[in-house]
C-alpha cells in the first residue's frame, strides 16, 4: 500500500505492547550501519482479540497506530541519545495470548471454543514486572548518558493504566507534572501508546526544541524499552 517497492520489511509484533520501541532500537541500529531512513510503525487492533465478557481485560484496551521515521530527518524531530531494551522468557506466561503461536496453533476447535480470544493477564504479577522493568531500564539508561531524571522535561510512558505509571513516577522520582498520560482518552493501545502519546504531547506544546524526553515501554513476552530523545 505505501509503495515502498523491495526494500526490507519485517514484524516484531512478539514484543507486545513494547514493539515500538524496540523496533525504534532496532531502526537506530540499521541506520547506524548504513541505511538511511527506516519507517516504524506501531499498530494495534486489540479490540478484535478480546472477549467481550471477559470484563478483566475487555475494558482496558483500544486500537491505535503511530509511526516515526528514524535516520536523516534535519530539523523536524528529535536526536536519538540513548536506548535500551531486554526481555525475559520466562515472564511470558503472565500477560499473554496462548493460541495463536507454535504451542497452541488457531484451528477451527480451539476457536469454536473461544480461545484464540483468551487474553492471560496476572494483574499483580504484571504490575511488578512491569514497574521493575520500566523503571530500571529508564534508570539504566539515563546513567549511561550522564544524565539524572532532573535533565529530562517529558516522560512519555506506555500507557498500560495509570496505577503502573503512577508507580513508575515514584521509582524514578519523576516530577508528576512532567509525566505524560492520555490512557483515560485511549486506552491501552499497545505498542501505539508511546508514539500516540508523544504525538499529543508534541501537538500539545509539551515538547519545546531543546527538550529531552524519556520514553519507557513494557509488554508481554516479556519485553521492555526505553529510549531519550533531544528535540
Amino acid at each position: 500500500g505505501l509503495g515502498a517497492g523491495p526494500i526490507p520489511a519485517y514484524d516484531l509484533g512478539g514484543s507486545g505492547c513494547a514493539g515500538f520501541l524496540q523496533a525504534v532500537d532496532v531502526a537506530r541500529s540499521r541506520v547506524l550501519s548504513g541505511k538511511r531512513r527506516v519507517l516504524v510503525v506501531g499498530v494495534e487492533l486489540l479490540t478484535r482479540l478480546m472477549d467481550w465478557e471477559d470484563r478483566s481485560t475487555a475494558i482496558l484496551f483500544g486500537d491505535g497506530a503511530g509511526a516515526m521515521v528514524i535516520g536523516d530527518v534535519g530539523d523536524r524531530g528529535g536526536q536519538i541519545l540513548g536506548a535500551i531494551a531486554g526481555t525475559d522468557g520466562s515472564k511470558w506466561d503472565i500477560l499473554c495470548l496462548r493460541v495463536g503461536g507454535t504451542r497452541f496453533p488457531f484451528n477451527l476447535d480451539r476457536a469454536q471454543r473461544r480461545e484464540h480470544r483468551e487474553v492471560t493477564m496476572r494483574g499483580p504479577e504484571v504490575f511488578r514486572a512491569a514497574v521493575s522493568h520500566m523503571s530500571s531500564a529508564s534508570a539504566q539508561l539515563l546513567d549511561q548518558l550522564g544524565l539524572t531524571v532532573d535533565d529530562i522535561d517529558l516522560v512519555v510512558p506506555h500507557q498500560a493504566n495509570k496505577r503502573i505509571i503512577d508507580a513508575v513516577t515514584r521509582t524514578l522520582k519523576a516530577d508528576p507534572a512532567r509525566v505524560y498520560i492520555n490512557v483515560q482518552d485511549f486506552g491501552n493501545t499497545g505498542s501505539a501508546s508511546v508514539p500516540l502519546a508523544l504525538t499529543q504531547a508534541r501537538d500539545e506544546g509539551r515538547v519545546p526544541p531543546g527538550s529531552r524526553v524519556l520514553l519507557t515501554s513494557f509488554g508481554a513476552g516479556f519485553h521492555w524499552a526505553s529510549l531519550v530523545l533531544q528535540f
